[in-house]
């Protein structure tokens, strides 16, 4: 976890022409646009209950309206980046490494990114899977659905591609606060899937992995969700298990460095990188149990920011400037020298920044009642070794928010640049 972060956003309502043109498609054995009953979900859809006709269901009324500005948002697939990078944070995640099956090695490889960018373009237009499509998102539209892809460090060694691996994807240190589970972490590949639906989210989860066939074999596989977009009542920083609002000072595109920072330049080494970004994958556990004993103001400190508003401790709105030298009447810092926030801003840590863009996650309850919830932390940048690893160093020597969480899972990806028109994800890797 670190002082940045992204703020949700949503697109405007598209007019009603502009929503019927873009659901094109055709119900099996039927004359009806596959999408024709969009936005009957939720309010005005179909209701599951007792109340229900025969089969639990009550039918949409007749006029129902059309599909939202939430389910008509789209992300496009082919691009200088690769989706879900810079996309604003969605509501339903799913993380999922897969290892390549025994005997699958570069051959299989490129025949499963193809398969995989095939289907991420279509079910991010809205549209069902060329073959076998499950219909779990039939009557939904692309709510801003994203698939991401990255390679592991190990992912090299199974295609004999280890001449082309970069060296930012050497394995990271150790760090005294890990506990991790070497069965969650890592991986030859990693996908990324985000949308405003859950749904829409699962679907694309279960095409991918039925489209890995015998190439690929699930090593770990992680949930999240943050707020939907448009349940404040103006675009806000996302709060986190905590309560506390997560990551003020994420890198801004207008920023003359963002760019810099987050994607390997177009002559970057080596050349198949080219525009791309690494990704960190931390699964955080909050211990919410040890935390929520905690006063306000002890809360705060830990932090460094009011939990009300995010703003700094002695500041006056979340954007305020953090004072660092400010002290109180007994001379104290205001924020306190190990205070969350101050460990983590870029002007303490060499300029190090990275962009977060994570899920909150809950996955039950342990034996005695404690929440196994918390944090899948993501963070994108050139270059981990500039990034997330003088941050997370710098965090392992006296950040007070050790005490209340704990590192369980691990893993680092280098995510190539995004896929031109006719090209899949990775190809300049596989077949150059």
């Amino acid at each position: 976890m670190t002082d940045q972060s992204t703020s949700e956003a949503t697109s405007p309502a598209p007019s009603p022409a502009a929503t019927a043109s873009a659901r094109a498609g055709t119900a099996a054995g039927a004359g009806v646009s596959r999408r024709r009953l969009l936005g009957t979900a939720g309010a005005t859809g179909l209701v599951l209950g007792a109340a229900g006709a025969g089969l639990g269901y009550t039918a949409a009324p007749a006029g129902a309206t059309p599909l939202t500005s939430l389910g008509a948002d789209r992300a496009m697939f082919h691009g200088k980046h690769q989706p879900g990078i810079t996309d604003a944070l969605q509501a339903r995640g799913h993380l999922v490494a897969f290892d390549l099956a025994p005997g699958a090695g570069r051959k299989e490889a490129a025949a499963l990114l193809r398969r995989w960018s095939a289907s991420a373009e279509r079910l991010m237009a809205g549209e069902p899977t060329a073959h076998d499509d499950t219909d779990v998102a039939r009557d939904a539209g692309p709510s801003a659905l994203t698939v991401t892809f990255g390679f592991g460090h190990s992912f090299f060694d199974r295609t004999d591609l280890r001449r082309q691996r970069p060296g930012a994807l050497d394995p990271l240190p150790d760090f005294s606060s890990d506990r991790l589970d070497k069965a969650r972490s890592n991986g030859d590949l990693w996908v990324q899937i985000g949308a405003n639906d859950a749904l829409v989210a699962f679907h694309a989860l279960r095409a991918l992995q039925k489209d890995a066939g015998g190439a690929a074999r699930v090593r770990w596989q992680m949930n999240g969700f943050n707020r939907s977009p448009g349940a404040t009542a103006r675009p806000m920083t996302a709060r986190n298990l905590m309560g506390q609002i997560d990551g003020t000072r994420n890198p801004k595109p207008d920023d003359p460095d963002f760019d810099q920072r987050l994607f390997v330049p177009a002559n970057g080494d080596p050349a198949w990188m080219a525009k791309g970004s690494y990704v960190v994958v931390r699964r955080i556990r909050m211990l919410l149990d040890d935390w929520e004993k905690l006063s306000l103001p002890q809360q705060e400190n830990v932090i460094g920011r009011r939990k009300s508003d995010g703003a700094p401790l002695g500041g006056s709105t979340e954007s305020t400037a953090m004072d660092l030298e400010k002290t109180g009447k007994d001379g104290t810092y205001v924020v306190p020298v190990n205070a969350h926030a101050r460990i983590t801003r870029p002007d303490q840590n060499g300029g190090a920044a990275m962009l977060r863009r994570p899920f909150s996650y809950h996955d039950g309850f342990d034996a005695d009642g404690a929440p196994d919830a918390g944090l899948l932390f993501i963070c994108w940048q050139a270059d981990p070794l500039r990034g997330f690893v003088p941050v997370q160093r710098k965090l392992d020597r006296g950040d007070a928010l050790s005490a209340y969480i704990r590192h369980e899972a691990s893993g680092l990806f280098a995510v190539p640049g995004g896929a031109a028109k006719g090209e899949y994800v990775g190809q300049r890797l596989l077949e150059g």
